[in-house]
C-alpha cells in the first residue's frame, strides 16, 4: 500500500534519497531542484513541477497523474516505464534524459514544443495529446503508436517510423523521402500530409 506524501510532510522528500511505492499530491516544486533522487513504483498527482531541475534522478515505473512539468529541466535524468497521464509538459527536452532503459507513454498530454531528438521511442504510446511544434527528428519510432494525436508542425527527419501508427493521428506532414516508412500505417485522410510537398490536388 503506497503512503501519501502531501504539501503538509514535503521535507520528507527532500531527506531521503529513495523513495518506494509512495503517493506523492499536490506538491509545489515549481521553479526548485530536486537533484540525485531515486522513485520507484511512485505516483505523483497534481503535483507542479514547472520549470524545476529534475536533472539526475531516476524515474522506475512511476506514474505521473494531473501534473505540470512545463520547462522541467531532466538532464541525465532516468525515466524507465514512467506514464503521464493527463499532465502538461510543454517544452520539456527528452532528449536530456539518459539513454539507459528509457521508456515513456502519454495519455491525455500536452507535449507542445517538446523535444525527442535522436531518443529510442520503440513501441511508444501516444494517446489523445497535442504534440504541436514537437521535435522526433532522428529519433527511432519503430511501431510507436499516435492515437489521436495532433501533430501540427512537428518535425520529422531522418526518422525511423517503420510499422508506427499514424491511423488515427491528425494534422501531420511527414516527408517519405527523408523518414523511413516501411509498413507505416495511415489513413486515406491524412494523404496530404505525406505527399504535401509534391503539390498534388487531393480530394
Amino acid at each position: 500500500m503506497k503512503r501519501i506524501i502531501s504539501l503538509f510532510n514535503i521535507k520528507f522528500i527532500m531527506q531521503e534519497l529513495l523513495q518506494e511505492q509512495q503517493t506523492f499530491e499536490k506538491l509545489d516544486y515549481s521553479e526548485k531542484k530536486l537533484n540525485g533522487r531515486e522513485f520507484i513504483d511512485c505516483t505523483f498527482k497534481h503535483c507542479n513541477f514547472a520549470n524545476a531541475d529534475l536533472s539526475r534522478n531516476e524515474f522506475t515505473d512511476c506514474l505521473f497523474e494531473d501534473c505540470n512539468l512545463s520547462m522541467a529541466k531532466f538532464a541525465n535524468a532516468k525515466l524507465n516505464n514512467v506514464r503521464f497521464l493527463n499532465c502538461k509538459l510543454i517544452g520539456v527536452s527528452f532528449t536530456a534524459c539518459n539513454d539507459f532503459l528509457f521508456e515513456v507513454g502519454f495519455e491525455k498530454c500536452a507535449l507542445d514544443l517538446t523535444d525527442f531528438f535522436k531518443k529510442k521511442l520503440k513501441k511508444t504510446i501516444f494517446q489523445d495529446c497535442s504534440i504541436k511544434e514537437a521535435n522526433f527528428a532522428e529519433a527511432d519510432l519503430t511501431e510507436a503508436k499516435f492515437l489521436n494525436c495532433d501533430l501540427f508542425q512537428t518535425t520529422f527527419d531522418r526518422t525511423n517510423l517503420e510499422k508506427a501508427d499514424f491511423l488515427t493521428a491528425y494534422n501531420y506532414t511527414i516527408d517519405p523521402e527523408l523518414n523511413r516508412l516501411k509498413k507505416a500505417k495511415f489513413s486515406t485522410n491524412g494523404l496530404a500530409g505525406l505527399l504535401g510537398k509534391y503539390g498534388i490536388d487531393i480530394r
